[in-house]
């Protein structure tokens, strides 16, 4: 009050008349809604108006802006407005700039676009960056104004055919349509005549011409064409004539060949980004007679490199397949901001560098080794540091940093070879004001940094994979780091952990420490919590179910007991990794899961849980991963199971479930699934031919292939044991590719269907242990990707199908303790199998048994009775007259001795044996062999 509004920063008065004629309230830290009774709308006058950077907590923007009818400038710039765009805005006849960018919530409908591009004749900037124009057609901007020379469109849901006029536009300098993934077009191809500057064509799909595109524009300083639709070969023949530009992205195009080097030669090259690609070669060394020859289709040029670009400001050439040493001249460009190199085969060693313009250096993924150059002390500008996943060497002094004020992010780890000397507390001590991500996993470091003390805006710490025992020292305790979130001390030898100060930390990773006493509470804004593979003991707290924003939760391989308490259950409308296996968890498992259960993975695998499966998690939609195996859970196969329409790996192995797989006429519906487990019940029944039949992801041979991936997602990857080639392996990751079927050790009974023929991608196929009778199908010669089979201890007949030497892939076989009977086949896998793969078959013969086929062998040495176990076999060198003269020999010598025995009682133990035998016959005439105990 009593101080004149024209003195007050932001506000711009008219120095004849006093109106204000302009307010710059640009991150002022405004928050709320704008109310259509503010005292804003009163300034009639209002020319300029900028609101950019505050938060008005996505309110909509008042109709009452329509207004104002002097307006020239409008600026809500990530301003968290939102709702539909008001039309009254086409009102502002007199506007010539326009910036709504970075308000994801805010759309604009046709018809108010339409009214903006038909009022605003006098328009020369309209920046629309990341505001929702799904619903609007490209051609809703055919009639914008002559008078444009900026229009930014990036990521703004744009889909269909974008006008050709608007490359016609008399005063157009910058053109941004980027990040519009199903924005397409043409560009001219002759009489283009344009003053375009800038364009980005990025992330559409525009096709895109480049020598024709380069030839036409002659104005162009900056070209972004990342990731686009490129006409042509993949070796592309790039333009000599691009001395005109500075900027230049070819960036994510999948190109190869030569890298083309001879870009360099602009004298005015400021910004390079070539990452992404395919390209190989070395980088070029300007201190010899340096040549590139490139490739284009099958013919080669060659194109010289003649001097240092030395005003680049950055280069970035990561992720490409690019070899040697970096060059000597790198090192001395003294505007070079930028040096990305990360992801490539480079080698050597890192030299010192000239200048101290660096602000960003990744030189990451690479096969560097030496020491970390000494100049780096030197880099005062430098922001960001990332030499990790190297082989780098020796000690790494922490005075190295008392420099650079300025670094926000430092990533060294995975240097095996590499060690960070942590000083004592009492003989250095420095900030680091600015940073903001530090990662040391595996450099050797035996206990926290003390420079971490000074650290307060410190969002990320990795220390994994060291040697850091005890617990965390008090004075980091201590730290006021409100702003960390992410902490990983994984793989480390930390004993305890107490209560964590820091109420932001939304990542908490403590897995694979030694970690002792009752599990810690992680703050309550944690999403990921992980304290797996420690001794922790104790019931689990009922406070985890206070945390509201939990997804990730894995407290597996510790020695938790009693029960899991049932609001876990209740978390599942948020959780998506529950990992609680390996613990000493009994009773039974909770029966809350509701609607709207968001789960992806559940894992009990290991514990002492019993009852039956609840059914309630047929509300988890989502379920992926579902593994209750050695428990005590009880109850026949949840065939309910089938409504969980992503499930892809299902393990119920060293259960008590009993009962058979449906009935003939159940229909099975699993057709995500890939790993399946039932092995170690007391299943019994038929194996299910409907089920096989509808394993489609089991089908398709080619299926993800060269599309390498594992389940789980950035946070979380699961993890299996499966019994793998005869041994129970766990898989850390798990492969998209890995299928496997175990129905061992339970008391399935008829023929293996022929329908598992059809599922070629299976790696792994276990019915050991069961009571299968009949033929092996020759189907299973079709399972042509199959590495283990076991169809041991079953009583299957017949000859092995000579089908089954064409699986090419097969390491392990195991057939034996069956009724088998015939030649062995020979040729390619078979080769390799040794007697284990066929004991107790005692008709089989040839390689790799001792036995030999003779002509009659192989076929009537076994009737086809299924209980050949009773029958007598004769081995080679024995035949009916020996057998006939034998049988005479003895007859009269049995008569005799039968007579003593059975009439005196004596030898007694003679008759026991003789008795004993014979009931023992009875016995297995009436029932099946004995179960199995397991």
């Amino acid at each position: 009050m009593g101080t004149d509004c024209c003195g007050w920063d932001g506000v711009t008065c008219d120095m004849i008349t006093g109106h204000v004629i302009g307010v710059d309230l640009t991150c002022s830290g405004l928050q709320g809604p704008i109310h259509p009774n503010s005292t804003l709308f009163s300034l009639r006058h209002l020319q300029r108006l900028n609101l950019a950077l505050n938060d008005f907590h996505g309110s909509t923007i008042s109709s009452k802006f329509g207004g104002f009818a002097n307006m020239t400038h409008l600026n809500f710039t990530s301003s968290f407005v939102a709702g539909n765009f008001p039309s009254e805005i086409s009102h502002l006849s007199k506007l010539v700039s326009l910036d709504l960018s970075w308000n994801f919530d805010l759309r604009i409908e046709t018809p108010s676009l339409k009214r903006l591009v038909q009022n605003l004749t006098h328009l020369t900037e309209l920046v629309l960056d990341y505001v929702d124009m799904s619903s609007v057609p490209p051609n809703s901007f055919m009639n914008l104004s002559s008078s444009l020379t900026s229009l930014r469109l990036s990521d703004c849901g744009l889909k269909g055919r974008f006008p050709d006029n608007i490359f016609h536009l008399p005063n157009l300098q910058l053109l941004d349509v980027s990040s519009n993934y199903n924005l397409t077009g043409s560009l001219p191809t002759y009489n283009w005549s344009t003053p375009l500057k800038s364009l980005d064509l990025s992330k559409t799909e525009f096709p895109i011409d480049l020598p024709n595109l380069i030839s036409n524009l002659k104005s162009l300083k900056e070209l972004y064409l990342s990731n686009c639709n490129f006409i042509g070969s993949s070796y592309p023949t790039f333009p000599s004539n691009l001395t005109q530009i500075t900027s230049l992205d070819l960036s994510y195009n999948n190109f190869g060949g030569q890298c083309p080097w001879s870009l360099l030669n602009n004298a005015g090259l400021t910004i390079l980004d070539l990452s992404g690609n395919n390209f190989i070669g070395q980088v070029p060394d300007f201190s010899t007679n340096w040549t590139q020859v490139s490739s284009s289709n099958s013919s080669s040029n060659s194109q010289s490199v003649s001097q240092i670009p030395s005003n680049l400001v950055s280069l970035i050439l990561s992720y490409n397949l690019l070899n040697g040493t970096i060059p000597s001249w790198l090192y001395d460009i003294p505007s070079l901001q930028d040096l990305v190199l990360d992801n490539n085969q480079l080698t050597g060693q890192i030299d010192e560098f000239h200048h101290n313009s660096l602000k960003h250096l990744d030189l990451s993924n690479n096969n560097l080794h030496g020491h970390l150059p000494i100049s780096i002390a030197k880099l005062v500008s430098l922001l960001q540091l990332n030499i990790s996943f190297n082989n780098l060497s020796g000690s790494v002094e922490q005075n190295i940093f008392t420099k650079l004020e300025s670094l926000s992010e430092v990533d060294l780890s995975h240097n095996p070879l590499l060690s960070f000397h942590t000083y004592s507390y009492n003989i250095v001590y420095y900030t680091l004001p600015e940073l903001q991500s530090l990662s040391l996993s595996s450099c050797n470091i035996s206990e926290f940094p003390y420079f971490l003390k000074s650290t307060e805006n410190l969002n990320s710490l990795d220390l994994s994979n060291n040697q850091i025992n005890g617990s965390i020292p008090t004075w980091l305790l201590e730290v006021k780091m409100d702003s960390l979130s992410f902490l990983n001390l994984s793989y480390n030898s930390l004993a305890r952990i107490g209560n964590l100060p820091w109420k932001n930390l939304r990542v908490l990773d403590l897995h694979s420490n030694l970690l002792e006493g009752p599990l810690p509470v992680p703050p309550l804004h944690t999403y990921f919590f992980s304290v797996s593979r420690n001794n922790l003991i104790g019931e689990i707290p009922l406070l985890i179910c206070n945390l509201s924003s939990l997804q990730y939760l894995d407290l597996s391989y510790n020695h938790l007991s009693n029960m899991i308490p049932p609001c876990l259950g209740n978390l599942s409308n948020h959780l998506i990794d529950l990992d609680l296996q390996s613990n000493n968890l009994h009773g039974t498992i909770p029966s809350t899961f509701a609607k709207g259960c968001y789960l992806r993975s559940l894992k009990l695998n290991g514990n002492r849980l019993e009852g039956s499966l609840p059914q309630s998690l047929v509300h988890c939609r989502k379920l992926e991963v579902l593994d209750f195996g050695n428990n005590k859970i009880n109850g026949t196969f949840p065939l309910w199971l089938e409504n969980l329409p992503k499930l892809q790996v299902l393990i119920l192995r060293s259960n008590n479930f009993h009962g058979t797989l449906g009935n003939p006429k159940t229909k099975f519906s699993f057709p995500n699934l890939r790993i399946i487990d039932l092995s170690h019940n007391e299943f019994h029944g038929h194996l299910p031919t409907n089920l096989f039949k509808y394993l489609k992801a089991m089908m398709n041979a080619s299926a993800g292939k060269g599309e390498l991936k594992y389940m789980g997602d950035y946070y979380y990857q699961d993890s299996v044991t499966v019994t793998m080639k005869g041994l129970s392996i766990e898989l850390v990751k798990i492969q998209n590719l890995f299928t496997t079927i175990d129905f061992s050790n339970n008391d399935f009974k008829g023929e293996i269907p022929k329908a598992i023929g059809e599922l070629q991608s299976l790696k792994g196929l276990n019915f050991s242990h069961n009571n299968l009778t009949g033929h092996m199908p020759p189907s299973l010669g079709k399972l042509t990707n199959l590495e283990w089979l076991d169809l041991s201890s079953n009583k299957l007949i017949g000859e092995i199908p000579i089908q089954l030497v064409d699986l090419t892939s097969l390491a392990v076989l195991n057939l034996s303790e069956n009724h088998l009977f015939g030649q062995i086949p020979q040729g390619k896998q078979f080769n390799t199998f040794t007697n284990d793969s066929y004991n107790g078959n005692l008709g089989l013969c040839g390689f790799p048994m001792t036995k030999a086929c003779g002509n009659d062998e192989g076929q009537q040495l076994l009737p086809s009775s299924t209980t050949q176990e009773d029958d007598f076999k004769f081995e080679n060198g024995f035949n009916w007259k020996v057998v006939l003269l034998g049988y005479s020999c003895g007859f009269m010598f049995g008569l005799g001795l039968g007579y003593l025995v059975f009439s005196s009682g004596k030898p007694k133990w003679l008759v026991n044996i003789v008795y004993g035998e014979q009931d023992n016959k009875v016995q297995r005439s009436k029932k099946n062999a004995p179960r199995r105990t397991h």
